[in-house]
């Protein structure tokens, strides 16, 4: 790998940095947060422990590693590193303010809000105060085709109204949410890939129905959630769209693509965790009078496993390079292939870290089982595998 994409010296710091801090406090943290997680009462509340560790990467100056303007001014190659340091917790990310749908929103805010927007809006985000969420897929179409999207924003005076449902709106059951990043049509007669916009909406905003948080294979990842939402009249000022009328399509476009190099390189760490600890279970598990790791079945399932990492890393390093130098039409491939890539090696090597562990991998006793269940969503999430899939053949075709 030191040949290959190496990180610059800055970067190795960083990650020197990070896996130091990870190690120390975030891991044996997350026994703790589970627990917390488990007590009904205060299941969709904010454990004060993951705050507190909030402000200790503040104060070690591990925070916002990946937005221009944060203090580190990282290339999408040099964040992808930390990316997948970050991915071996699946609490991690938030303890550095560098988690879903919230990275993704800051950049939509970053390139495309206005200044009042942004003071509003990201300014706290960066601080770590409040929370966002994304809201773009509807229960009612097939939203991996983002022209189905069909939730109505009218203008009414100086107003836009909302009206419609929403689902897998993830973060929408954070209490610390105040933000939604709204995609709907505004303008129904223009062409399909200039008849959505988005549209800022605060949470509180009058209308607003958190119909029920939706499980992934059972898992509900409180509080921060997976929300279905109803929109009932919900009224904002004009003022709050997003760039301009009917740039819907542009700007998912633009928070997708970063978005997804985010999400493999986290999945390449966490696989990497599962590895690890698939290694150590044989090492030290005795079944039939010898160490697991001396029979064939797990010798093959860490060699498929390491090879698959390393492949999958490589090709998503790549992408994040193609990214910083061509930008995201000149990644768009790479970006593609790593979307199809990435999430299916993380669920193989997964699964063959939960079959090593036996009974117990399918337990709250490892991550594994949550991991499993956090990796298959995102053969969805982003785009479905089969979209990602069609789009490259479709260019190779052409070509």
């Amino acid at each position: 790998m030191s040949g290959l994409f190496p990180m610059s010296d800055r970067v190795r710091g960083l990650d020197a940095r990070l896996a130091e801090f990870m190690d120390a406090q975030v891991l044996p943290a997350e026994a703790a947060l589970a627990a917390w997680d488990e007590d009904p009462a205060r299941r969709w509340t904010i454990p004060p422990l993951l705050e507190e560790l909030k402000q200790r990467a503040r104060d070690a100056g591990l925070w916002n590693l990946f937005l221009p303007g944060s203090g580190h001014g990282l290339s999408n190659l040099e964040y992808a590193r930390l990316a997948e340091r970050m991915g071996r917790s699946l609490i991690a990310s938030e303890v550095f303010i560098c988690s879903a749908p919230d990275t993704g929103n800051m950049e939509v805010l970053h390139q495309f809000a206005t200044a009042e927007q942004q003071e509003r809006w990201l300014a706290p985000l960066l601080a770590g105060e409040i929370r966002s969420a994304f809201a773009m897929t509807e229960p009612e179409v097939a939203s991996s085709d983002a022209t189905n999207i069909g939730l109505p924003i009218r203008r009414e005076g100086g107003d836009f109204v909302l009206d419609g449902r929403k689902w897998w709106t993830t973060g929408a059951g954070d209490p610390r949410c105040r933000v939604l990043i709204v995609m709907g049509v505004t303008e129904p007669e223009a062409p399909a890939h200039k008849r959505q916009s988005m549209v800022l909406v605060p949470m509180d905003t009058p209308g607003i129905e958190v119909v029920r948080p939706l499980r992934v294979f059972g898992y509900d990842d409180a509080p921060h959630g997976h929300v279905e939402l109803k929109f009932t009249g919900v009224r904002v000022p004009q003022a709050n769209l997003l760039h301009t009328a009917g740039s819907g399509f542009e700007i998912a476009q633009a928070r997708l693509g970063p978005g997804r190099i985010h999400h493999c390189m986290r999945l390449i760490g966490l696989a990497q965790r599962a590895l690890e600890a698939m290694v150590l279970r044989a090492k030290t598990r005795v079944a039939f009078g010898v160490p697991l790791g001396q029979l064939g079945m797990a010798q093959e399932a860490i060699a498929l496993s390491r090879c698959e990492i390393e492949q999958a890393r490589l090709l998503t390093l790549q992408a994040a390079d193609a990214l910083d130098r061509e930008g995201s039409k000149g990644a768009r491939d790479l970006i593609g292939m790593i979307k199809i890539v990435a999430p299916r090696m993380a669920c193989a090597v997964l699964d063959r870290a939960i079959q090593i562990h036996g009974a117990g991998g399918l337990s709250q006793d490892h991550f594994l089982a949550a991991a499993y269940a956090g990796a298959r969503s995102l053969r969805l999430a982003d785009g479905p595998d089969e979209v990602h899939m069609a789009s490259l053949a479709r260019g190779m075709l052409k070509g």
